[in-house]
């Protein structure tokens, strides 16, 4: 079977970037890997993304969406040339200047970035979405969250079916209450390490957007909690409550009701970065990713504290254990043991 480097090669090819160097640039958890193409006979440079198509990946969700958010005017990288055939995209490079290394070097500029974050989500979430893309409905959302009982309970205490279908039974009336919407494009992980600060730009395009291709319909407040409960960085209070604040001062909702789906779509999203995290090391030997599961854990609890989920809380409370230092090695322990469920 030719490899992947062959059919790289042959693909770039066909573009005017034949031949030029190739570096390899921080990949995510997915299958997809990347490298930086740098022309030194011009200076430029341009990002390679390989994303085989046997290992279940597709480029064309990312080209449909990239092509959408730029169309807004918003900074996806333009797309240079493709092959879906194969799995390669060639994409306009935003460059290295992440939210999550740019804050540490200059931390004034830490409010300004969340700002224009959350701006962008107003401009994004005042276009109709595109044709086509899957709602995140409460139905999807109330099995996202259940990954927390498949995977981190599984790891950590054992399975527990009987529990996780009564999770579920109380969950689902939670999100048909406070977060029925689905009216929005959600992009999923929208948080410091897939955004990019392009000073150089004007406005929304000042933020540089990297990870959309799973996006599909849903609350407006789901990204806004991606972004300020960041499972890799430690968001400050004022910042989330300010930025919280002014979504809900510029589109003119109700901030009550906003609040309560803010802290539902929080615990479900956390749950189910809890059973992602955890299945990241015990299926796929990814053990770095347990790390950030006390993070994860502390957003879930402040979460639960809104009356919004008094009717699943003690649930998660009686059946989920604390992630203590000695649960998580548990997990470590286990790391690439579980092939499948």
């Amino acid at each position: 079977m030719t490899n992947r480097t062959t059919l790289a090669n042959a693909f770039l090819d066909t573009t005017l970037w034949a031949g030029v160097p190739r570096e390899p640039l921080a990949g995510d958890a997915s299958n997809r890997r990347y490298e930086r193409l740098r022309n030194a006979a011009n200076g430029e440079t341009a990002v390679l993304m390989d994303a085989p198509p046997e290992k279940g990946e597709d480029i064309r969700p990312f080209v449909k969406i990239a092509c959408y958010l730029g169309d807004l005017g918003l900074s996806a990288p333009r797309i240079l040339a493709e092959d879906a055939e194969h799995g390669f995209l060639l994409l306009e490079d935003l460059g290295d200047d992440l939210f999550a290394r740019v804050i540490p070097q200059e931390p004034s500029l830490e409010t300004p970035l969340y700002e224009a974050a959350t701006d962008v989500l107003l401009q994004l979430h005042r276009a109709a979405p595109p044709v086509g893309l899957k709602p995140y409905t409460p139905e999807i959302m109330a099995d996202m969250a259940a990954l927390a009982w498949r995977w981190y309970l599984r790891g950590t205490n054992g399975a527990d079916d009987i529990s996780e279908a009564r999770f579920r039974t109380a969950f689902l009336p939670v999100l048909t209450q406070h977060a029925p919407d689905q009216s929005v494009l959600i992009q999923r992980d929208y948080h410091a390490e897939n955004l990019l600060w392009l000073p150089e730009r004007i406005g929304v395009a000042r933020v540089g957007l990297l990870d959309f291709q799973d996006a599909m319909t849903g609350h407006p407040a789901y990204d806004l909690v991606s972004m300020l409960q960041d499972a890799r960085r430690d968001v400050p209070a004022a910042i989330e409550a300010a930025m919280i604040a002014r979504y809900v001062r510029a589109d003119g909702m109700d901030a009550t009701r906003f609040g309560a789906a803010y802290a539902v779509l929080g615990a479900q999203r956390n749950l189910r970065i809890l059973g992602v995290f955890a299945r990241l090391s015990l299926h796929y030997g990814k053990p770095h990713y347990v790390d950030l599961i006390p993070r994860v854990w502390a957003h879930l609890m402040r979460d639960l504290e809104h009356p919004a989920l008094s009717p699943v809380a003690s649930k998660i409370h009686e059946t989920l254990p604390a992630p203590t230092p000695e649960l998580l090695q548990r997990l470590k322990d286990q790391c690439a043991t579980v092939p499948t469920l």
